[in-house]
């Protein structure tokens, strides 16, 4: 269950200052505990939902211990450390698509029965974050080449080691080239959802499938609305869509 605002914010920091404080114990060092310590601060702060509250979040760590009279032996250049790291596994220019909100287990179940694909067909996800919809992918449709285009060089590197069965690329989804896929699975923003369907039509051939979990697309009648995850429907377009009458 999602915790309300701002608990996912407390907990955060008390896990960051939980482990700056272990790491002193293992005598590791003020500089070395903070380094690891505003980390996890950071990482912890790339799903919240906008951008000041990742901000917010990954710079309570800092701040608190600047207040508290702690950080004493820090030298200057670590103050900067947080906001480097944010900037690292979140760039600026992909602020404006969503945050790292992952898939949900389950969310895709039947997607296989409504939108069904030949073997070795080409399924992207576009904006593939951490993995989780690639991995609900690979089990809705084990016979098809799975390809994962995620900005975030971090982020890309970790959802390569979890999905080595997938080609995980550093990419702008907006700017790959999506012609050739079968389908382009999405999670993305309300306010994205025009441009996405916008871009399908352009480059996808007709009849593939633009599927997007929880936003529907404005003015376009969906083929069809699968819901398993109560909040997260998963809303199904054949390209090119029919208008909504």
């Amino acid at each position: 269950m999602a915790l309300r605002w701002p608990l996912p914010a407390l907990a955060a920091w008390g896990a960051a200052w939980g482990l700056y404080f272990a790491l002193l114990h293992a005598s590791a060092g003020v500089a070395a505990s903070f380094v690891f310590a505003a980390l996890l601060g950071v990482l912890l702060a790339v799903p919240a939902g906008t951008r000041w509250r990742r901000l917010f979040i990954a710079a309570g760590f800092p701040l608190s211990l600047a207040a508290s009279g702690l950080a004493g032996g820090l030298p200057g250049w670590a103050w900067l450390l947080p906001l480097a790291l944010l900037l690292l596994v979140y760039p600026l220019n992909a602020w404006r698509d969503a945050p790292v909100f992952p898939t949900p287990r389950g969310a895709l179940q039947g997607l296989a029965e409504l939108a069904p694909l030949p073997d070795g067909a080409l399924v992207i996800d576009a904006g593939c974050g951490l993995g989780d919809g690639l991995l609900e992918l690979r089990r809705c449709y084990p016979q098809v080449r799975l390809v994962g285009l995620e900005w975030s060089w971090p982020l890309r590197f970790a959802s390569a080691l979890r999905c080595r069965f997938a080609r995980v690329q550093r990419a702008d989804l907006w700017a790959a080239d999506w012609s050739g896929a079968d389908m382009v699975y999405l999670f993305q923003r309300p306010e994205s959802m025009a441009r996405a369907m916008q871009k399908a039509r352009r480059e996808l051939h007709p009849g593939a499938w633009l599927a997007s979990l929880a936003f529907e697309v404005p003015g376009a009648a969906p083929h069809a609305r699968l819901e398993n995850v109560a909040g997260r429907p998963v809303w199904l377009y054949r390209v090119p869509p029919p208008a909504r009458r």
